[in-house]
């Protein structure tokens, strides 16, 4: 028997499951069983109405549920993560494809085969670039907007099964409302009685009935009232039209269209959908790793993902990411390993055999009111509060991702990512820079402490000390060099600056430049640039960008005191003999020619009441 513990690295890399297999018993087995069920009940009506959204016939949302779940287990690194149709990749593949053919026909299904295999090779490649934490750069209130605009999007694609009406197909999110507006004499009376009576259920069993599915208690309601109505007045009359019986029957193998055109025309929308997915799946296998104490890799979630939608491409499925429902459901029924997500696929396909005639059922506007439940529960409402109550910046990022996922939805989520990454490039562009004096008559620390200056504080009259928070690169130059500058300007006499360099995370060549720029001006106005904790890889940059001897490695300290006691005999005598400030401890004992230099008690006693003297 093969000791799995002892496998090589590249084999775990190869095959990530070999990682956890070991960990399978018959309790995790038995928990995992269980677990599984629960989620293939779960996902039954959930994948029929992303399919629904997709613009494909409803079991391919079934078909996308199963291997790539499998798949998306065994290569991932999540333990709870199920991979499977999502909403948001739903819409998208809607909005991307529907354009290009008429949804459900086999043209459109080819081109979103193609967009989910070019997706799955885009993830599989950024996995084994380890671009995993490109991620990162995709912040929450942009995921927040780019949701909230699809689930309004997923409720005007269908306001037309909802109420009867004939919307044109690719009909813009604008121009649906106009449609709707203009056409109300033509709602179907039957149609929307059988939406009401569906959404009214769905939202009703939410909430009172929330140990069964409320997306089958709403269907059943909803398909009773419907056969009812068309049996009592015929289905000519009603207009109440029904999705047809499911194919019952394992996923069929299917074939991409890789045709140069079919590339094309997907490769874009492909490679939204490849980031979202991504972003979508790596968030969700962190919030719950963070209830099961587990660590995530990014790369390796990269990989399972990319493997799951390019096996999905073959086995007739459309692109698939992590499912936050699925998932939640999974931690919350007991998983214990990604056996569970693997064989809630199998219990699927299972429950699928069994129930597939029933869609036969199943009313069209009693679908299009379970996806305006769904579209409701993706609006993040209380975050959307918060940002709008307390963040300035982060309201117009979540505006204008909400904004742009209307207008276009494929450039969306783009959009959002833009604008927060020009407002993070502000923020880091303008680090924090404050003046520092030492805090009041520590005579006998040797390393001090400053703190900021204060309205009134008394401060030297040749030299600032300045702490810079942040980092020195080449977008933040200009502001910084302003801050120097500033110094001399307001006051001549500080010809000398002290820059405390502890809170300098990076500097660039553009920042190390700008350091030797300031030392030498400052040596041609009689003074010096002198820095203080600054840390190895600053130190490094410095060397590496020849600017070391330019500043002067005399000029760098480790710590305050030593700096200060280095500083002070380099400042102007006949200054410091008519100045009252005092406010180093070296002040007290001599001139900067080393002439000794007494304190009387009362200008003692008055140093020691003042906080920010020294």
């Amino acid at each position: 028997m093969i000791d799995l513990k002892a496998c090589p690295l590249w084999l775990y890399r190869l095959l990530p499951f070999l990682r956890w297999w070991p960990n399978v018993t018959p309790q995790t087995f038995k928990a995992d069983t269980v677990a599984a069920f629960t989620g293939a009940l779960i996902v039954l009506p959930q994948a029929v109405a992303f399919a629904t959204i997709a613009g494909l016939p409803p079991e391919y949302g079934l078909y996308a549920a199963m291997l790539p779940a499998i798949v998306g287990a065994l290569w991932g690194s999540s333990w709870h993560l199920v991979s499977g149709p999502t909403t948001a990749i739903s819409i998208v593949v809607f909005a991307s494809i529907s354009p290009l053919a008429e949804p459900g026909s086999p043209q459109f299904i080819g081109l979103v085969l193609t967009l989910t295999f070019l997706a799955g090779l885009i993830q599989l490649a950024m996995g084994l670039a380890r671009l995993g934490a490109l991620v990162n750069f995709i912040s929450h209130t942009v995921i927040i907007g780019f949701t909230a605009g699809a689930a309004i999007l997923i409720a005007a694609s269908q306001i037309k099964n909802f109420f009867g009406l004939d919307v044109p197909r690719g009909a813009h999110f604008h121009e649906v409302l106009i449609h709707f507006g203009s056409h109300l004499a033509d709602i179907q009376p039957w149609v929307m009685a059988v939406g009401a009576v569906t959404l009214a259920s769905g939202i009703l069993a939410k909430r009172y009935l929330q140990k069964l599915p409320y997306m089958i208690v709403a269907m059943v309601a909803g398909s009773v009232v419907a056969a009812i109505l068309n049996a009592e007045y015929g289905a000519n009359t009603t207009g109440i039209k029904t999705v047809g019986a499911l194919a019952a029957s394992f996923p069929p193998l299917s074939l991409p269209d890789f045709s140069l055109n079919a590339i094309k025309q997907t490769l874009f929308p492909a490679t939204i959908i490849a980031i979202l997915a991504l972003t979508e799946a790596v968030a969700i296998a962190r919030s719950v790793a963070i209830k099961s104490d587990q660590r995530i890799d990014s790369n390796q979630e990269f990989v399972g993902q990319g493997l799951s939608n390019i096996a999905g491409s073959f086995f007739s499925g459309y692109a698939s990411s992590g499912s936050f429902n699925r998932s939640g459901v999974n931690y919350a029924a007991g998983a214990k390993t990604p056996l569970a997500a693997a064989m809630s696929a199998v219990f699927l396909l299972l429950i699928v055999l069994l129930v597939a005639p029933l869609a036969a059922y199943l009313p069209v506007p009693s679908m299009a009111a379970i996806l305006f439940i769904v579209a409701w529960s993706l609006i993040d409402f209380h975050h959307i509060g918060e940002i709008f109550k307390r963040h300035k910046r982060e309201r117009i990022v979540l505006a204008l991702t909400f904004a742009g996922t209307l207008i276009d939805l494929e450039k969306g989520i783009f959009l959002g990512i833009l604008v927060s990454l020009l407002f993070y490039l502000y923020r880091t562009s303008q680090p924090s820079i404050r003046e520092l004096v030492p805090l009041a008559f520590e005579l006998d620390n040797p390393r001090r402490k400053f703190v900021p200056v204060t309205t009134g504080a008394s401060t030297c009259p040749q030299m600032a000390i300045l702490r810079v928070e942040g980092s020195i690169f080449f977008g933040a130059v200009e502001h910084v060099q302003q801050h120097f500058r500033n110094v001399d300007e307001a006051d001549p006499k500080k010809k000398n600056l002290l820059i405390t360099a502890r809170a300098i995370g990076f500097i660039d060549l553009a920042g190390a430049e700008l350091l030797s720029k300031e030392a030498t001006r400052r040596r041609k106005l009689g003074g010096g640039l002198y820095l203080v904790g600054v840390q190895p890889d600053f130190c490094e940059m410095l060397r590496r960008s020849g600017q070391v001897d330019t500043v002067g490695e005399d000029q760098i300290f480790k710590h305050k005191g030593e700096a200060i006691q280095a500083i002070y005999p380099r400042l102007d005598n006949e200054i410091c003999r008519r100045c009252t400030a005092r406010i180093f401890q070296e002040c007290h004992v001599a001139l900067p020619d080393g002439t000794p230099r007494s304190l009387s008690d009362r200008e003692l006693a008055a140093r020691a009441a003042t906080p920010t003297a020294g």
